[in-house]
């Protein structure tokens, strides 16, 4: 009889575990919207660029503050890890990212961004929060709040990050790089999100396995002999080199590559000479590479050198003027979602919001720099999900018509914010609540 009693109170405090998730979790969330939207605007009218978030990350840092966190600043960078302890149980990270990009604000809000700046290459620009990162450092700061005036119903440590630097793909390796997982709690589970501008608002996308792609950006540059226009027989044209390694790069994907692995090289810059009648002495050409696996990445690195190589000695050039190819150092790799992790955080996320508002979507070749937190620890539960913006009347519109919907990165880009930060963060908050149940 006493084991049966034992029982009984053990499944009561779970059902009321989850009874809590299901039921408060969505009038706690809208009870605290009128304060996260206030925090929204406030940053969506105050951008920065990456590496420079001081003024983001000192007015979030004293909001974690506010809510009992013990705060660092400056990890990283700009970067903060804000500790909340309650008890014995695991440790979730979640990580929201502060910078914003180069681009004026089109959208038409009552509170857009009219911030100018300097850029890190010394060029005047506008600054805009054009991918969105104002909804994940709301949701981040409202999941904080529902979880920290709830303890009662959750034990474990929660290490909750503001990354700078994700638009360059290095916030998180510096903050690592910085004692993330040595100097704090490291974490048995990592979670994230990012706003959708291809999803319905408030619906939730998930990816398991591979979800952004390894980027890497590298230069060629294509050497020649310059000369006179009128006599191309006394030169060694670097724009004709270069066009001929633009043409057989395209096999690298379509000619060496098994058609079920995706990657792309895409050539989006080729630079060279000054004047009509000028053969320049160089070229140099930009590329993007992406990928998913790690063998896929070095695969299209190696091919993209012996095709630049392969090409200057067709041409003649002597071992001296072939080509140079530099894979650059703003490298984001891979982000892979754990997939067992990644379907149970689902199938709980479809409990919480219903079935028409959590779906399974491909993977993306956009860069993501949050895999770095698992891959620097694989042992690491991770998962990264989207949360769709696209307002409801602008997403049936362009489904009935050939209206085109502005992307991620897009001076018109302005999400159904209201709806993407109280998704997310009662997502977050039921995740955490799940995993660190009592």
């Amino acid at each position: 009889m006493k084991i049966i009693a034992f029982l009984t109170t053990v499944l009561c405090l779970a059902s009321s575990t989850i009874s809590y998730a299901v039921q408060d979790n969505t009038k706690l969330v809208k009870a605290a919207m009128p304060e996260l939207m206030a925090i929204y605007k406030d940053l969506h009218q105050s951008p920065e660029l990456s590496s420079v978030e001081f003024n983001t990350a000192k007015k979030l840092a004293k909001t974690a503050r506010d809510l009992g966190f013990e705060v660092t600043e400056k990890v990283g960078g700009t970067g903060v890890v804000a500790i909340l302890k309650n008890g014995k149980g695991p440790t979730v990270l979640i990580r929201a990212d502060m910078d914003a990009l180069p681009v004026k604000e089109q959208t038409g809000l009552a509170f857009a961004s009219k911030v100018t700046t300097t850029t890190e290459e010394g060029q005047q620009a506008h600054v805009m929060h054009a991918c969105a990162h104002d909804t994940h450092m709301s949701s981040w700061v409202g999941t904080a709040k529902l979880l920290s005036e709830n303890k009662t119903n959750w034990s474990g440590t929660l290490v909750m990050i503001l990354q700078p630097a994700e638009e360059r793909g290095r916030g998180a390796k510096d903050m690592i790089a910085d004692g993330l997982y040595k100097r704090f709690p490291k974490p048995d589970y990592a979670l994230a999100f990012h706003n959708s501008a291809s999803l319905k608002a408030g619906v939730i996308g998930y990816t398991p396995g591979f979800t952004f792609a390894n980027v890497d950006s590298v230069n060629i540059l294509v050497k020649g002999i310059g000369g006179h226009g009128a006599y191309p027989h006394a030169t060694k044209d670097p724009i004709v080199l270069g066009s001929r390694i633009v043409g057989a790069l395209q096999t690298l994907v379509s000619r060496e590559l098994d058609p079920q692995d995706p990657a792309v090289v895409t050539v989006g810059s080729f630079q060279s000479g000054t004047k009509h009648n000028i053969i320049s002495d160089q070229a140099l050409l930009l590329l993007t590479v992406r990928s998913y696996s790690d063998e896929t990445r070095q695969k299209l690195i190696d091919g993209i050198s012996r095709i630049a190589k392969g090409e200057g000695i067709a041409m003649g050039l002597p071992e001296n003027l072939l080509p140079v190819v530099t894979v650059k150092d703003e490298y984001t790799p891979a982000t892979y979602n754990q997939p067992d992790f990644t379907k149970k955080m689902a199938s709980l996320f479809t409990t919480e919001l219903g079935k028409d508002r959590v779906i399974e979507v491909p993977a993306v070749m956009a860069g993501e720099d949050f895999g770095r937190y698992y891959r620097a620890d694989t042992s690491i539960k991770s998962m990264i999900f989207w949360v769709g913006g696209v307002p409801h009347d602008k997403w049936h519109s362009a489904q009935n018509t050939d209206e085109s919907l502005p992307s991620l990165h897009s001076p018109f880009w302005a999400p159904d914010a209201e709806k993407v930060i109280a998704t997310a963060t009662q997502a977050m908050n039921s995740a955490v609540l799940t995993i660190l149940a009592k």
